[in-house]
């Protein structure tokens, strides 16, 4: 899939179905994250490793992201804020050309996934007080159904399914891997 492939697959006006997410009792709080595709010779997805001294979700891979903020203009801002903040992205690098659908989180987020093209140059740089690493997995081994792996979880009295992707060494897993299985499903959907 190429850079025209992919941003077409946004304009087709078709439905994006979104893998189960976790239903919340009451609205949680507003969120937005990046799906940044680097513009490569093969399209690539940057990811981040969290830093492992974090309260929440030490270590853990994710997109770069976070809470809505009152200044921020829209969630698409605060997608964009959030990637600046957290690994020095420049948002006149950024393209957002496509929206995924809400996830609801077990930590009472519900965020919103934009996906953007980043351009060159690409210079990362990380904040170490959010961020341990910077990393990117090719977009066609994301599109790869054979590398996600399910496995079930228990959660107290719940029981849930959750997608689990190997890449060099990172388990991508979670609301990661769920956001990255909706955008695969929608892209092998939209092939041409």
């Amino acid at each position: 899939m190429d850079k025209s492939q992919l941003m077409q697959s946004f304009q087709l006006g078709s439905e994006i179905i979104p893998e189960p997410d976790f239903p919340l009792a009451a609205p949680g709080t507003p969120a937005a994250i990046l799906v940044p595709i680097l513009e490569r010779e093969t399209l690539s997805v940057l990811l981040t490793k969290r830093a492992s001294h974090l309260k929440h979700h030490p270590g853990q891979v994710s997109f770069p992201g976070g809470r809505y903020e009152k200044s921020d203009v829209s969630l698409a801002q605060t997608a964009l804020r959030e990637s600046r903040e957290e690994i020095g992205l420049k948002e006149e690098q950024v393209s957002i050309f496509g929206r995924l659908p809400l996830y609801r989180t077990i930590s009472f987020y519900e965020i919103t996934p934009f996906v953007g093209l980043v351009s060159e140059p690409f210079e990362w740089l990380p904040d170490d007080n959010e961020v341990d690493e910077v990393f990117e997995v090719p977009l066609p081994f994301l599109l790869d159904e054979s590398n996600y792996h399910i496995e079930t979880i228990s959660r107290g009295n719940e029981t849930r399914q959750v997608y689990f992707i190997f890449w060099r060494g990172h388990t991508i897993w979670g609301a990661t891997a769920s956001i990255l299985k909706t955008l695969s499903n929608h892209l092998n959907k939209n092939k041409f």
